[in-house]
Parts: C-alpha cells; sequence; structure tokens
C-alpha cells in the first residue's frame, strides 16, 4: 500500500474535528437526512440510533490509567484520521471512544473524513476488498506518512461477525445483537488497547 503524503493531507484539510462531524450529523438529520451518498429512512433511522449512542458514549467511556500510562510516553506527534459515517452503528461505538483516547494527549489528533466525499483513501483501505468503516489510518503528524491502520471492529467483535457470517453465510440479527452487547460490556476498553498499541509500534518506526 502506497498512499501519499498529498492524499493524506488533502484529507486532512476536508476533515472535521469530533465537535463538527457531530454537529454535521445532526444537521443533516433534522433536515431527514444522512451522511453519505444514499438516502433511505433506514439510514436516517440508523443515524439517530448512533445520536443517542454516541451521547451516552461521551458521557460514559472512561480511559484507565493503564492506558493513560501508555499515551504519556509517546514522543511523536500523531494524527487519528478516521473514516467514518453517521449511518455506521460500529463507527458509533467506536468513534468516540477514540476521541476520549485523544483528550488523554497532546500528542494525539483526531480527523474524521466520510467515506462516500473520499473514494480514494477508502479505496486504499480496504477490508478484504469491501468499504468498511469506520477505517483509521494512523498518520505520523510531522511527514504525513501513514504508519499504520485499524479497523472497521476490535479483534474480538470482528472475530464475532466472521464466525457468524461463516456458519450462516450472512450476518445473522442475532449476530448484531450480539455485537451490541459485546460493545456494551467492553466499554472501549478493546479499542483503546488496540488502537495504543499501534501508537506504540508507530512510535519505533
Amino acid at each position: 500500500m502506497n498512499v501519499t503524503t498529498s492524499l493524506i493531507e488533502n484529507s486532512i484539510n476536508k476533515s472535521f474535528t469530533y465537535e463538527n462531524y457531530r454537529k454535521h450529523v445532526s444537521a443533516l438529520l433534522a433536515d431527514g437526512l444522512s451522511t453519505g451518498n444514499t438516502q433511505s429512512e433506514d439510514l436516517t433511522h440508523y443515524s439517530t440510533l448512533n445520536e443517542t449512542r454516541m451521547n451516552r458514549l461521551d458521557k460514559t467511556i472512561h480511559v484507565p490509567d493503564e492506558i493513560k500510562e501508555k499515551l504519556g510516553k509517546l514522543k511523536k506527534q500523531h494524527t487519528l484520521l478516521v473514516i467514518s459515517e453517521g449511518w455506521c452503528g460500529d463507527a458509533a461505538q467506536i468513534v468516540p471512544v477514540m476521541n476520549k483516547l485523544v483528550a488523554e494527549s497532546d500528542k494525539l489528533d483526531l480527523k474524521i473524513v466520510l467515506r462516500d466525499e473520499n473514494d480514494e483513501l477508502m479505496n486504499d483501505y480496504l477490508t478484504n476488498g469491501a468499504r468498511s468503516i469506520p477505517k483509521l489510518v494512523l498518520v505520523e503528524s510531522d511527514t504525513l506518512v501513514a504508519r499504520g491502520s485499524w479497523g472497521p471492529r476490535p479483534h474480538d467483535a470482528a472475530k464475532l461477525i466472521m464466525d457468524d457470517k461463516a456458519k450462516h453465510g450472512v450476518v445473522t440479527p442475532q449476530a448484531k445483537e450480539d455485537l451490541q452487547r459485546w460493545y456494551l460490556h467492553d466499554k472501549g476498553i478493546s479499542t483503546m488497547e488496540e488502537i495504543t498499541l499501534l501508537l506504540e509500534n508507530a512510535e519505533n518506526m
């Protein structure tokens, strides 16, 4: 994968902060719309559910002391460039966690871009050929070099869905319920741990 620094720069230049991303999604919802190229009642419904989820996570997610300690050892500046959409259920569970993580370190910055408005970047970070989101591109802020990627789900959550799809050929409604329950019990810890490990690896590049 050879992602050019100019593509990274262009993506960051048209990105949202977390606060502005939330405002953008909310403003569209007020007009009965969702983010993305496709509009439907289902996507608007998902976006509405996700607003509630993100509001809850903004209030309840806490970064454990051991992760704060690891973040405190970061020496380089890193940008978490995240591909997302307002209707995406996994993004609603994960992006607020990323925001909490970034708030713990002055070495971290969070930038969010919309998948359907950033085809070139998305196509460089496919997951098994699919445009799965959220997708994190970890960027060294000073050089704009991509140092790794993560997503669309933490390992155990991804395994839950992959196992169900392998067994049934499609992702079942039960698996979708199980996934939401998994996120609820995990409290963002797996996402924090995996992204922190990605950051630690990037520090050594």
